[in-house]
């Protein structure tokens, strides 16, 4: 059910002093709360919690503005940028500005999550029930862990396993602000200080949740963002293993055919989290926006993102339902984003069955299921046939039929150390400049090499 509640950040919920001789011009608004009511409340403290999920699931953040970004820098000619908007055609070039205001917006919003999820942990104590309490507790860092899991993968050079990791990624901020006027100025911390964090947030929030809750974050959905995580580290036996738990104990179920997995007004049974979607809030939803053709809400480019006839060359099968998810506008759009006014899904169990495929063929295990079986699952669900073996490349292939144009390809690229055309994984093209705002506003932040 879709009973997302939002409301004004805490900031804008202070009370503003109106400074007088006359007492009576020192009026507060009816509808104003002060900074003491907020935080002493239980179910004040709820609606900043859900205000930061509504946040999360904005355009500029998990509501398709980090999803193209991933996408466009990483095209090496599966897609063509039919827009106008400047900020995204410099993706694709990998000619990233400092002054680029998507890369700002998203930084900014998640750091905008962070506060809102330190508010909520700093003030648990107002929380009387004590299963609400920890709950609570689960949501706020599973959130947060997620925003700094895409804050390094963005802003920070690849991780490499086995490396110290001890390139800048982006600052740790764990004390709330309340007050504008004692914002602190941190430095950076190092990719390998934020992956401990998010680690560390996730696992907490896996241990917290319930197995069902709602439209928010569960016990399942933290595993599978764990998953998504060890994945990206190379730590393929914890991936595999949060995978698999995932896969065998959540009760999500993979839809009966590829196309019911998308354009969903409720979450399908794969779902293991999706951001919800209204008739209020659709037209900031950036991949219906950016991906869908002009008939379904996108913009007048028809759509602004093309997808292009390279890309067809990864299907292997014609009666495979992914080779034909597409549909002509003035150019290709994916299927997957034609309902703007559809949830946007975020974890589902697909991706599951591909990570526990890719780790154990990496760790030489059969834990849960063969990657044979496990690939041929999501073949058989698309209408593909079955393979009689497969080894790493078929199962990476698998991974870009089923997850092409979700926001995995430059973590992807990044990960298995592929060039994006002449860009080499690590290259400072790929990789997002601290924002200008930032860098004007705080003199302890060091910009990212070639910005």
């Amino acid at each position: 059910m879709k009973n997302y509640n939002y409301i004004l950040f805490l900031i804008s919920l202070l009370t503003f002093s109106f400074v007088s001789c006359d007492d009576n011009l020192d009026i507060i608004p009816e509808q104003a709360l002060s900074t003491d009511i907020v935080i002493k409340d239980a179910a004040n403290i709820r609606k900043i919690l859900i205000n930061a999920y509504g946040d999360a699931r904005s355009s500029s953040s998990y509501g398709g503005g980090i999803a193209l970004a991933s996408e466009l820098i990483a095209n090496d000619g599966d897609l063509y940028w039919n827009g106008t908007f400047v900020q995204p055609a410099e993706y694709d070039e990998k000619a990233m500005l400092a002054d680029n205001s998507f890369v700002r917006d998203i930084w900014m919003n998640a750091y905008n999550i962070n506060n809102q999820t330190n508010i909520v942990l700093e003030n648990l104590n107002v929380i009387t029930d004590a299963d609400q309490k920890t709950i609570a507790e689960g949501e706020a860092k599973f959130l947060r862990g997620l925003v700094y899991f895409d804050l390094a993968r963005l802003f920070a050079k690849p991780y490499i396993s086995g490396s110290a990791n001890s390139q800048l990624a982006v600052p740790i901020v764990l004390d709330a602000v309340l007050d504008p006027t004692k914002i602190t100025y941190p430095t950076r911390n190092t990719l390998d200080e934020v992956y401990a964090l998010v680690i560390s947030d996730l696992t907490d929030a896996y241990t917290m949740l319930p197995e069902s809750n709602d439209i928010y974050a569960t016990k399942y959905a933290a595993a599978a963002l764990l998953a998504r995580v060890y994945l990206q580290k190379g730590d393929y036996v914890k991936a595999r293993d949060m995978a698999n738990e995932v896969i065998n104990s959540s009760g999500a179920s993979l839809t009966a055919t590829f196309a019911e997995a998308f354009n969903n007004e409720e979450n399908s049974t794969e779902d293991l989290f999706a951001w919800q979607v209204t008739s209020q809030d659709a037209s900031a939803n950036y991949f219906n926006v950016f991906w869908a053709g002009s008939d379904f809400g996108g913009r007048s480019g028809n759509p602004d993102v093309d997808v292009e006839t390279q890309h067809w060359d990864i299907y292997d099968d014609a009666d495979d339902e992914r080779a034909h998810f597409f549909y002509e506008a003035d150019y290709w759009c994916t299927t997957k984003w034609q309902n703007q006014f559809g949830n946007i899904p975020f974890l589902r169990l697909a991706e599951m069955y591909l990570i526990r495929a890719e780790s154990n063929y990496r760790s030489e295990t059969l834990v849960g299921n063969s990657p044979l079986n496990d690939i041929n699952i999501l073949r058989a669900r698309s209408g593909a046939g079955s393979f009689e073996s497969v080894n790493l490349t078929t199962i990476l292939m698998e991974r870009k039929r089923e997850l092409s144009f979700e926001g995995f390809a430059l973590f992807d690229a990044k990960r298995l150390g592929n060039s994006v055309g002449d860009n080499a994984f690590d290259a400072n093209s790929l990789i997002m400049p601290i924002p200008l705002r930032e860098m004007d506003a705080n003199p302890n932040l060091v910009q990212n090499d070639g910005y």
